[in-house]
Parts: C-alpha cells; structure tokens; sequence
C-alpha cells in the first residue's frame, strides 16, 4: 500500500481550494535525496496497489489492455545484429537509402508502353562499341534496367529516346546504379524539361541560342534567317545528345568533361561555334542556296571544326556568359508566354554546372584536402618563390668532413652521413646543387631517381596551366 503522509491517513485539502498545499508538497525538503532514491525503486503502479506485477519488455503490466499476449522470443544473436544494421544504417544514411530506392526500381515491372520502345531503341545506341555489340549482351542489359528505372522515377515524363545516347555514353564510364543517378542529375539539374512530352524546354533554348547567333555570327544568322529554317531542324539533336551523336569521341568527351563542370552554357557554347565555322563567311555559303543544302551542311560538318584541339579553343574563348544566356531566357519567355501562352511544363531551374548544383542543395560533403606529390627539404624554399637553395648545416659539415677526409669528391657517403641526408628530407635533388652520388652510379640504380625528378618537374609546370580545358 502506499505510504500515508500524515500519522491518521493522507492530509485533507484545505478549504481555500483543492490545489492548496500543492506547492508545500512538491518543494523540495531535507529528506528530498533520500525519498528520491526509495521513490526510483518503485513505480507509479506500486502507488496505485499493484505491488505483485509482472511486466512485459514494453513496459506494459502483463494481463492490461496494452499488453500483447505470448511474444516469440527472439535470439540474442538476432537482436545485435539488427542492432549493428540500425548503426551502419544511420552512420551510412544515403547509402542505404539509395540500395533500397535501387531495388524498387530494378524489381519493378514497369510500363510495358515504355519497355517496348526502349527494346527497340537499345541496338540503335553506338552498335560499334563493344559494350553494344551484342544483343542481349551485359551492355544492352544496363542500358535497359537505368532507362526503365528512370520511367518508374518519373513516371510522368516516361522515356524520351535522347536519353539513351544519353545513358549509354554514362554507362561507358561507371556502373548502371551511378548511370542511373547521374542520368536524374542531367535530366533535372543541367537540362530540366529537355526530355518532358511537348519538348517546351528545347524549343525555349532553339530561341535562345539563334537569338545568341546574331551576335556571335550575323552572316550565319542572317542566312538561316532569309532561309526560314527553324532551330528544331539543326540543334535539338546537338543538345538534347550533349553532342554525342554528332562530334568524334574525343572532343565528345572534353565537351562532357566541361558541360558537367560549367553547365549548358558549354552546350550553348559549341552549338555557337559549330554555327559560326558552318555558315560564318559568304565563301561558305556559297554552296548553301537553299533550305536543302544549308541544313544538309549542318548534318555534315566538317571535321576539322569538330576536332578537338580546334573545338575546345574556340569554346573556351568564346566570349557568351550563363548571364547572357539567363537574360536571353527571360527574354524568349515572355514572347513564347505573349503568343503561346504559358508553359505545360513546370520543370525546376537548371542549375549551372556542378558549384551551383552543391551550393543548391547543401549536404555533409567531405572537404578536399590537398596530397603534394612533390616533397622538399625542411629549408627548401617553395616553388616559384626567389633565392638559391641551401642546405641544412649540418649536411654542409658532414659533405665538407667527407671532402677533408678522402679528398675525392665521389665517395660515396658512409652510414652515418646517409642517415643525416636521410634526415634533412627525402626530397628530390636541388635544382642549383647537381646531386653528386648521381654521377658514377649504374644507370639502372639511378633511373628511378631520374624519373622521380623529372615526374616533380612535370607537376610543378601542370600547376602553372591557366586554363584548364587547354
């Protein structure tokens, strides 16, 4: 029974109310420690009268309402390895997150509308790589399980048959898991709306970029202007593809290399050049009298405009900024809204390139930390900066010792001295001071330190690049 807090039974309320003396009985007092200490020995059930219970692993009194009835025991070894799951769970949250999201997508059965269309269109992409060559092969596999993962992802867009170049040229570099979400980051991040039914997004950047072309190359815009050909008839394969129909495959993958970095300006930027190198003189037009043979020129272009070397030049240099062609957007914009009306499809801004893609959506990134591969002396000075080399002092004692002592300079050092020079550092030899043990070692013994030299020459010089596409 519970404990009375008088002699004869529990204290009567007062007569100024029934909460009187209520504040008296929860300040604490002298015996506040001890009657906290008896007081978590019981419980609230041992207050009400229910001395003898038995209480399940819930906390619930066996044989109440909450109480379930006979529960299976579940083994100790069972119980740590959920337990250790749970921790690798919560310490690898996204990772776990994106295997799950992975196997719903993968087991699914997906839209046959769909699946049919992507069977048809999976020997179409690049049948001369070895990847594709096969039908039914583990190329075709992969192609088949991201583009039908991406129409259970985003059912209401479905397949677009420029996603499959599109996830080909991804699957060629990485596994399908990563193809798959690096084809969602294309298709809402760099290009959102380009894949969508009515292909609002890329007639909008048709406008963009022939409105672009009037100042890059005013012949080639008047040209095509005079002749009436509409930009869906030259550049929506070029952007909808990233180019990877249309250019070699090594200036395919340095214009990839900068999309991802910089966004669809670079896009935006080739599709520039392309135009300006096809159409950009009256020599060149000579031979594009009409409709037929202009956009005939366009589908064959030259090679050497679409060489690598010549294409990235001309893309670093030329001068068209994501201002330019953000102001351009809200410019075409509001025409397509004063005579088409709004658009149907409300995809989310792009974002240019991969800074702006991790300063949109912030996360526990690991910070890059800088691993030199060149190591100097403690008292070397840093590249770039001005004076001579010096050698520590006491390598200067010992190198003069050495000399004094056999008089010859080629001597090779003894123990002692090789653990001194051991101590200054591991370094590469000194530019101004030639190394002397070099000189009458066997070419095999002093190859690796040649090429460990030079190998520290060649990171010192890629540091000095300004540009980085160059």
């Amino acid at each position: 029974m519970a404990k009375s807090h008088g002699e004869n039974g529990p204290r009567a309320p007062a007569a100024g109310g029934h909460l009187s003396g209520t504040r008296e009985s929860l300040a604490p007092g002298p015996d506040a420690a001890t009657a906290d200490e008896l007081s978590s020995l019981g419980s609230d059930s041992e207050a009400n009268g229910f001395a003898e219970r038995r209480i399940d692993k819930f906390g619930f009194i066996v044989g109440s309402q909450g109480a379930e009835g006979a529960l299976e025991e579940v083994p100790l070894e069972v119980l740590r390895q959920r337990e250790s799951k749970w921790l690798d769970m919560l310490n690898n949250w996204d990772k776990w997150m994106a295997k799950k999201h992975k196997k719903e997508l993968d087991m699914s059965p997906g839209d046959p509308k769909w699946l049919d269309v992507i069977e048809r269109d999976l020997h179409r992409q690049f049948p001369f790589h070895e990847m594709f060559v096969s039908r039914g092969g583990h190329g075709q596999q992969d192609l088949f399980r991201v583009l039908k993962a991406y129409t259970l992802y985003r059912p209401e867009e479905g397949y677009c048959q420029a996603q499959a170049p599109i996830a080909a040229v991804l699957l060629m570099h990485m596994p399908a898991e990563q193809a798959f979400w690096c084809l969602v980051q294309i298709c809402e991040k760099y290009l959102p709306g380009y894949y969508s039914e009515k292909l609002e997004a890329i007639q909008l950047d048709g406008e963009i970029l022939f409105s672009l072309l009037q100042k890059v190359s005013p012949v080639a815009h008047k040209h095509l202007s005079q002749q009436k050909i509409d930009p869906l008839l030259y550049m929506t394969e070029w952007f909808m593809c990233a180019f990877s129909r249309t250019l070699p495959w090594s200036s395919v993958l340095r214009v990839w290399d900068m999309f991802f970095c910089e966004g669809v300006k670079i896009i935006f930027r080739v599709g520039l050049v392309l135009l300006k190198h096809a159409l950009g003189s009256p020599e060149k037009l000579k031979a594009c009298q009409g409709q037929y043979e202009t956009i005939e020129r366009l589908r064959s272009l030259s090679p050497k405009i679409m060489q690598e070397a010549f294409l990235v030049q001309e893309v670093v240099e030329l001068p068209v900024t994501e201002r330019q062609i953000e102001r351009e957007h809200l410019i075409q914009l509001r025409r397509w809204q004063d005579t088409r009306g709004e658009l149907q499809c409300h995809s989310p801004p792009r974002l240019h390139g991969a800074k702006a893609i991790l300063e949109a959506e912030p996360g526990p990134w690991p910070t890059l930390q800088p691993s030199p591969s060149i190591r100097l002396p403690p008292d070397a000075p840093l590249p770039g900066s001005k004076g001579k080399y010096k050698p520590p002092k006491q390598v200067q004692k010992e190198q003069r010792k050495q000399v004094k002592a056999s008089g010859q300079r080629d001597k090779p050092p003894t123990p002692s001295q090789a653990k001194v020079a051991a101590a200054a550092g591991d370094a590469c030899p000194p530019r101004d001071v030639p190394p002397k043990d070099l000189v009458h070692q066997d070419p095999q013994d002093s190859a690796p330190q040649d090429s460990a030299y030079h190998c520290s020459q060649e990171s010192l010089t890629s540091q000095e690049s300004e540009d980085t596409y160059l």
